[in-house]
């Protein structure tokens, strides 16, 4: 079980750096994404990776 948990926070670390690191065409994008991510870790992740890492420059 501890093994799960791990591997959850690993990918919301990585989650979290990809959205921190990425540059937007608007700077509120970025605060928008950033709070989604640390509201909502699983659905945050999971919405990150399908829609916004193609909306970034």
């Amino acid at each position: 079980m501890f093994g799960m948990g791990a591997i959850g926070l690993i990918i919301y670390a990585i989650t979290i750096f990809d959205v921190v690191s990425s540059r937007f065409a608007n700077p509120n994008d970025k605060l928008i994404w950033v709070v989604i991510v640390v509201l909502l870790p699983l659905v945050g992740a999971i919405l990150w990776f399908l829609i916004g890492r193609g909306k970034r420059i």
